[in-house]
């Protein structure tokens, strides 16, 4: 492994030989802890009190949104140790070699988000640490460059690829859990567990508010869907199915810990709005030390994870584009999408409308997925999946013109109705207040998904080349 750290990876979106395939359940745990397990994942978790809610409040729905969106990641691990490559090439199978672009734009939106949350917070954070260390206010500049040093060392990160990925958050979830940790000893004397919220809330009432909470962080697993495939493709098929459920499920719960620091630190600062600066003047000096090294290798950790499977897919959409030119143009995207969010537009609200976007997007196509798995009973042709990648045409996920349109018309409708329903602050459907403005967007889409894809797939059955000889025999 030493050897190879420091290796430009070479692989892109073509299958990994299987004699490469090298890593376990464990690296997979890892690498989804580690990417949440950071600064990005707190500031998630202070926006339940920057609702309005409760410290009890925001906590039970924390919890909610950790674990539903857990349940609903977690199969998403079955795919890439089969076909070798990522979800949203390997979404081909469901959508069509072609339609498979759906899981491209869903990575892309993603990545930008998050990436962007990462350097965000990041460099907000050490700007911030510097100031309580060395009284040096810098103002938009200091933290301008700061936000510049973690986004390049985010890149080099993710030029060189998985290896590195994985040794980073080695790193990243035992110093960061430690760190974390030792925030007891930093705020302990000063939280009180009865703080009863800020008395107003985001959406005007309790219920729709809470929903709101539990939905914004659901996100964050949610937000994984696409890029699980990136790290799973390197695990080999062998392993039980029961250990890859387990590894990005237990992954999500282990979040508990940056969403529960984000909970009970945010009811300490006097404006949760403002959480970065608010911390840091509240935290003890000893503490800003371990604060600005939780926050660089919070930042790397999380914009590695987001940001390195948009370059393996923007680089099979566009041939010319090899992995780490594709990754540079997406980086220079986000960047742009961290300045101008947070010099000119309300970046929490902003985190919010993405935060929205990713889950009414990229849950019913997860759906779509699970249920295309079951029913091919996790049966896929390695080498047709790659087809559209290759310039080629044909094989067995063609379908019409390279598009499954049963997935496709059960995901464009899903979506539509979710975004339809949808009550936030920045994203409100004209279908929100159909229950007393409580947001019903995710039980929409979901369930709409989970409905109209077996049914069209009933009503038109699929070609019979796509499933095993076995499994058509049944599903006829």
């Amino acid at each position: 492994m030493s050897d190879r750290v420091t290796e430009v990876e070479q692989h892109g979106i073509a299958p990994i030989p299987p004699e490469e395939q090298t890593s376990r359940p464990r690296d997979l745990f890892r690498l989804a802890f580690g990417g949440a397990n950071t600064f990005a994942t707190i500031i998630l978790g202070t926006l339940p009190i920057a609702f309005g809610l409760s410290f009890w409040a925001a906590v039970a729905a924390t919890v909610t949104g950790v674990v539903v969106g857990a349940l609903v990641l977690a199969p998403m691990a079955l795919f890439a140790p089969l076909t070798r490559t990522n979800n949203a090439v390997s979404s081909g199978a469901h959508f069509g070699v072609v339609g498979r672009c759906v899981g491209s734009f869903l990575s892309l939106l993603t990545a930008i988000t998050f990436f962007a949350i990462s350097v965000w917070v990041s460099g907000d954070a050490v700007a911030g640490a510097a100031q309580r260390l060395f009284g040096f206010d810098g103002g938009p500049a200091l933290r301008a460059v700061a936000y510049g040093l973690i986004a390049i060392a985010t890149l080099v990160v993710c030029i060189y690829g998985y290896r590195f990925m994985l040794l980073v958050n080695r790193v990243a979830v035992v110093l960061g859990t430690a760190i974390m940790l030792l925030g007891i000893l930093a705020y302990g004397g000063t939280f009180n567990s009865a703080f009863a919220g800020t008395g107003t809330y985001a959406l005007g009432s309790f219920w729709p508010t809470w929903i709101l909470a539990a939905l914004t962080v659901l996100a964050n697993p949610i937000s994984f869907g696409a890029f699980l495939g990136d790290w799973a493709r390197y695990i080999p098929a062998r392993h039980s199915r029961r250990s890859l459920l387990a590894a990005p499920f237990l992954a999500q719960v282990a979040t508990l810990l940056p969403f529960g620091f984000g909970i009970a630190t945010a009811t300490l600062v006097a404006d949760p709005a403002d959480y970065i600066t608010g911390l840091t003047a509240i935290s003890p000096l000893w503490y800003a030390i371990p604060l600005i090294a939780v926050a660089l290798i919070g930042g790397l950790s999380t914009g590695t994870t987001s940001l390195y499977g948009t370059g393996l897919d923007f680089s099979s959409i566009f041939p010319r584009l090899s992995r780490v030119q594709a990754t540079l143009l997406i980086g220079t995207l986000s960047v742009v999408f961290i300045f101008v969010g947070n010099f000119v537009l309300d970046m929490v609200s902003s985190i919010n409308a993405f935060a929205t976007l990713i889950v009414l997007c990229t849950s019913p196509w997860m759906v779509i997925m699970m249920i295309g798995f079951v029913q091919r009973r996790g049966y896929y042709d390695v080498a047709d999946l790659q087809v559209f990648n290759e310039g080629r045409k044909g094989g067995r996920y063609w379908f019409t013109h390279g598009v499954n349109w049963r997935a496709m018309a059960a995901w464009i409708p899903a979506t539509v109705l979710g975004l339809l329903c949808a009550n936030t602050p920045m994203i409100t459907g004209p279908l929100h207040d159909i229950a007393g403005g409580v947001d019903l967007s995710l039980v929409v889409t979901l369930l709409t998904a989970a409905v109209a894809y077996p049914l069209l797939t009933k009503l038109f059955p699929e070609p019979r080349e796509v499933f095993r000889a076995d499994a058509a025999a049944i599903m006829s």
